[in-house]
Protein backbone atom coordinates (compact mmCIF):
# COMPACT_ATOMS: atom_id res chain seq x y z
CA UNK A 1 0.00 0.00 0.00
CA UNK A 2 1.40 3.37 -1.05
CA UNK A 3 0.11 6.82 -0.15
CA UNK A 4 1.14 10.41 -0.68
CA UNK A 5 0.82 12.44 2.52
CA UNK A 6 1.07 16.22 2.59
CA UNK A 7 0.94 19.04 5.11
CA UNK A 8 0.14 22.69 4.46
CA UNK A 9 -0.25 25.72 6.73
CA UNK A 10 -2.70 27.95 4.84
CA UNK A 11 -2.13 31.14 6.89
CA UNK A 12 -5.90 31.70 6.70
CA UNK A 13 -5.69 31.84 2.89
CA UNK A 14 -4.24 35.35 2.98
CA UNK A 15 -0.81 34.81 1.53
CA UNK A 16 1.75 36.91 3.35
CA UNK A 17 -0.27 40.12 3.65
CA UNK A 18 -3.62 39.52 1.92
CA UNK A 19 -6.05 39.60 0.30
CA UNK A 20 -8.08 36.56 1.33
CA UNK A 21 -7.83 34.32 -1.77
CA UNK A 22 -8.60 30.66 -0.95
CA UNK A 23 -8.71 29.69 -4.63
CA UNK A 24 -4.90 29.98 -4.68
CA UNK A 25 -4.53 27.56 -1.78
CA UNK A 26 -6.98 25.12 -3.34
CA UNK A 27 -4.99 25.14 -6.58
CA UNK A 28 -1.81 24.41 -4.63
CA UNK A 29 -3.52 21.55 -2.74
CA UNK A 30 -4.82 20.06 -6.00
CA UNK A 31 -1.34 20.21 -7.48
CA UNK A 32 0.11 18.13 -4.65
CA UNK A 33 -1.74 15.02 -5.86
CA UNK A 34 -1.95 13.78 -2.25
CA UNK A 35 -4.20 11.08 -0.83
CA UNK A 36 -4.22 12.68 2.65
CA UNK A 37 -3.48 16.31 3.53
CA UNK A 38 -3.10 17.79 7.01
CA UNK A 39 -4.07 21.47 6.96
CA UNK A 40 -3.36 24.17 9.52
CA UNK A 41 -4.91 27.65 9.92
CA UNK A 42 -8.04 26.80 7.93
CA UNK A 43 -10.16 29.12 10.12
CA UNK A 44 -9.91 32.79 11.01
CA UNK A 45 -8.45 33.33 14.46
CA UNK A 46 -10.93 35.49 16.34
CA UNK A 47 -14.62 35.62 17.20
CA UNK A 48 -16.61 32.60 16.05
CA UNK A 49 -13.52 31.45 14.09
CA UNK A 50 -15.35 31.07 10.76
CA UNK A 51 -13.78 29.03 8.00
CA UNK A 52 -11.10 30.74 5.93
CA UNK A 53 -11.03 27.82 3.49
CA UNK A 54 -14.61 27.49 2.18
CA UNK A 55 -15.65 23.87 2.54
CA UNK A 56 -18.11 24.17 -0.35
CA UNK A 57 -15.19 24.64 -2.79
CA UNK A 58 -12.88 21.89 -1.57
CA UNK A 59 -14.13 18.81 -3.41
CA UNK A 60 -14.70 20.49 -6.77
CA UNK A 61 -11.28 22.18 -6.69
CA UNK A 62 -9.19 19.32 -5.30
CA UNK A 63 -11.12 16.04 -5.52
CA UNK A 64 -10.67 15.68 -1.74
CA UNK A 65 -13.15 15.87 1.13
CA UNK A 66 -12.64 17.27 4.65
CA UNK A 67 -12.74 15.04 7.70
CA UNK A 68 -16.09 14.87 9.47
CA UNK A 69 -15.22 16.07 12.96
CA UNK A 70 -16.62 18.24 15.70
CA UNK A 71 -15.14 21.64 14.93
CA UNK A 72 -14.15 24.59 17.12
CA UNK A 73 -17.32 26.52 16.30
CA UNK A 74 -20.52 26.27 14.28
CA UNK A 75 -18.98 28.08 11.30
CA UNK A 76 -15.48 26.60 11.63
CA UNK A 77 -13.98 24.11 9.20
CA UNK A 78 -11.43 22.69 11.66
CA UNK A 79 -10.53 22.12 15.29
CA UNK A 80 -8.03 24.66 16.61
CA UNK A 81 -7.69 25.68 12.96
CA UNK A 82 -6.82 22.19 11.71
CA UNK A 83 -8.52 19.70 9.47
CA UNK A 84 -7.61 16.71 7.32
CA UNK A 85 -8.49 16.28 3.65
CA UNK A 86 -8.65 12.84 2.03
CA UNK A 87 -9.74 11.04 -1.07
CA UNK A 88 -13.48 10.18 -0.83
CA UNK A 89 -12.86 6.43 -0.91
CA UNK A 90 -10.65 6.75 2.17
CA UNK A 91 -13.25 8.82 4.02
CA UNK A 92 -15.69 5.91 4.03
CA UNK A 93 -13.52 3.91 6.45
CA UNK A 94 -11.87 6.77 8.36
CA UNK A 95 -12.21 7.13 12.12
CA UNK A 96 -11.46 10.63 13.46
CA UNK A 97 -10.43 11.62 16.99
CA UNK A 98 -9.51 14.95 18.52
CA UNK A 99 -6.47 14.96 20.81
CA UNK A 100 -6.28 17.87 23.30
CA UNK A 101 -2.74 19.09 23.90
CA UNK A 102 -1.17 20.98 26.83
CA UNK A 103 0.53 24.36 26.56
CA UNK A 104 0.20 28.10 27.02
CA UNK A 105 -2.10 28.48 23.97
CA UNK A 106 -5.14 26.31 23.20
CA UNK A 107 -3.86 23.57 20.90
CA UNK A 108 -4.99 20.17 19.70
CA UNK A 109 -4.15 17.43 17.23
CA UNK A 110 -6.38 15.37 14.95
CA UNK A 111 -5.93 11.62 14.56
CA UNK A 112 -7.33 9.83 11.51
CA UNK A 113 -7.30 6.06 11.61
CA UNK A 114 -7.54 3.94 8.50
CA UNK A 115 -7.23 0.19 8.15
CA UNK A 116 -3.42 0.21 8.03
CA UNK A 117 -2.42 3.74 9.01
CA UNK A 118 -2.96 6.33 11.72
CA UNK A 119 -2.28 9.91 10.60
CA UNK A 120 -1.92 12.62 13.25
CA UNK A 121 -2.13 16.24 12.12
CA UNK A 122 -0.46 18.79 14.40
CA UNK A 123 0.12 22.51 14.77
CA UNK A 124 2.39 22.94 17.77
CA UNK A 125 2.73 25.99 20.01
CA UNK A 126 4.96 29.01 19.67
CA UNK A 127 6.84 28.40 22.95
CA UNK A 128 9.39 25.57 22.96
CA UNK A 129 8.31 24.48 26.44
CA UNK A 130 4.76 24.03 25.12
CA UNK A 131 5.98 22.20 22.03
CA UNK A 132 7.97 19.75 24.11
CA UNK A 133 4.98 19.07 26.37
CA UNK A 134 2.76 18.59 23.33
CA UNK A 135 5.23 16.20 21.68
CA UNK A 136 5.50 14.22 24.91
CA UNK A 137 1.71 13.76 24.89
CA UNK A 138 1.79 12.73 21.23
CA UNK A 139 4.71 10.36 21.82
CA UNK A 140 2.61 8.48 24.39
CA UNK A 141 -0.17 8.20 21.81
CA UNK A 142 2.27 6.92 19.18
CA UNK A 143 3.69 4.31 21.55
CA UNK A 144 0.19 2.98 22.22
CA UNK A 145 -0.07 2.33 18.48
CA UNK A 146 3.21 0.43 18.46
CA UNK A 147 3.27 -2.12 15.66
CA UNK A 148 0.92 -0.14 13.44
CA UNK A 149 1.89 2.37 10.76
CA UNK A 150 1.87 5.85 12.34
CA UNK A 151 2.58 9.16 10.61
CA UNK A 152 2.55 12.55 12.31
CA UNK A 153 2.75 15.71 10.23
CA UNK A 154 2.11 19.42 10.39
CA UNK A 155 3.60 22.73 11.42
CA UNK A 156 5.93 21.89 14.30
CA UNK A 157 6.88 25.58 14.77
CA UNK A 158 10.41 24.44 15.69
CA UNK A 159 13.05 26.46 13.86
CA UNK A 160 16.03 24.52 15.26
CA UNK A 161 17.13 21.35 13.45
CA UNK A 162 18.76 19.75 16.51
CA UNK A 163 16.73 20.98 19.46
CA UNK A 164 13.13 20.78 20.66
CA UNK A 165 12.03 17.53 18.99
CA UNK A 166 13.55 15.16 21.57
CA UNK A 167 10.26 13.50 22.67
CA UNK A 168 9.66 12.07 19.19
CA UNK A 169 13.30 11.69 18.12
CA UNK A 170 13.79 9.33 21.06
CA UNK A 171 10.81 7.14 20.17
CA UNK A 172 12.03 3.66 19.37
CA UNK A 173 11.67 2.97 15.66
CA UNK A 174 10.45 6.47 14.69
CA UNK A 175 12.25 8.93 12.44
CA UNK A 176 11.81 12.66 11.82
CA UNK A 177 11.69 13.76 8.19
CA UNK A 178 11.99 17.42 7.18
CA UNK A 179 11.82 17.45 3.35
CA UNK A 180 13.29 20.95 3.12
CA UNK A 181 12.93 24.60 4.16
CA UNK A 182 9.26 25.60 4.08
CA UNK A 183 9.15 29.00 5.82
CA UNK A 184 8.89 31.85 4.94
CA UNK A 185 7.36 30.90 1.61
CA UNK A 186 8.94 33.61 -0.62
CA UNK A 187 12.49 32.79 0.59
CA UNK A 188 12.28 29.59 2.67
CA UNK A 189 14.98 29.19 5.32
CA UNK A 190 13.43 27.16 8.17
CA UNK A 191 12.19 23.55 8.31
CA UNK A 192 9.06 24.23 10.38
CA UNK A 193 6.97 21.58 8.62
CA UNK A 194 7.88 17.94 9.21
CA UNK A 195 6.86 14.30 9.28
CA UNK A 196 7.38 11.80 12.12
CA UNK A 197 7.17 8.25 10.76
CA UNK A 198 7.10 4.80 12.34
CA UNK A 199 9.53 2.09 11.26
CA UNK A 200 7.00 0.34 9.03
CA UNK A 201 6.64 3.39 6.78
CA UNK A 202 9.23 3.46 4.00
CA UNK A 203 9.91 6.82 2.35
CA UNK A 204 9.90 6.53 -1.43
CA UNK A 205 10.26 10.25 -2.12
CA UNK A 206 9.60 13.56 -0.37
CA UNK A 207 9.76 17.23 -1.13
CA UNK A 208 8.55 20.81 -0.76
CA UNK A 209 6.27 22.52 -3.29
CA UNK A 210 8.18 25.72 -3.94
CA UNK A 211 6.39 26.74 -7.14
CA UNK A 212 5.51 30.34 -7.89
CA UNK A 213 1.88 29.98 -6.78
CA UNK A 214 2.80 28.24 -3.51
CA UNK A 215 5.19 31.09 -2.71
CA UNK A 216 2.30 33.57 -2.98
CA UNK A 217 -0.58 31.57 -1.50
CA UNK A 218 0.63 31.29 2.13
CA UNK A 219 3.54 32.11 4.41
CA UNK A 220 4.38 28.35 4.49
CA UNK A 221 5.17 26.04 1.60
CA UNK A 222 3.46 22.62 1.59
CA UNK A 223 5.49 19.47 2.15
CA UNK A 224 4.77 15.98 0.84
CA UNK A 225 6.02 12.40 1.19
CA UNK A 226 5.32 9.25 -0.80
CA UNK A 227 5.19 6.36 1.66
CA UNK A 228 4.90 2.61 1.43
CA UNK A 229 3.28 0.74 4.32
CA UNK A 230 5.29 -2.41 5.01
Amino acid sequence: MQLRLASYNLHKCRGLTGPHAPERNLEVIAGLGADLVALQEVDFRFGARPEALPRALIHEATGLVPAQLRTTGETSLGWHGQTLLMRPELAEAAQIRRLPLPGIEPRGAIALRLDRLTLIGVHLGLARSSRRAQLERLAIKALRLSGEAVAMTGDFNEWHDRRGLEPVEQLDGFKVLAPGPSYPAPMPQLRLDRFVLSRNLRVIASGVDDGALARRASDHLPIWADLAIE
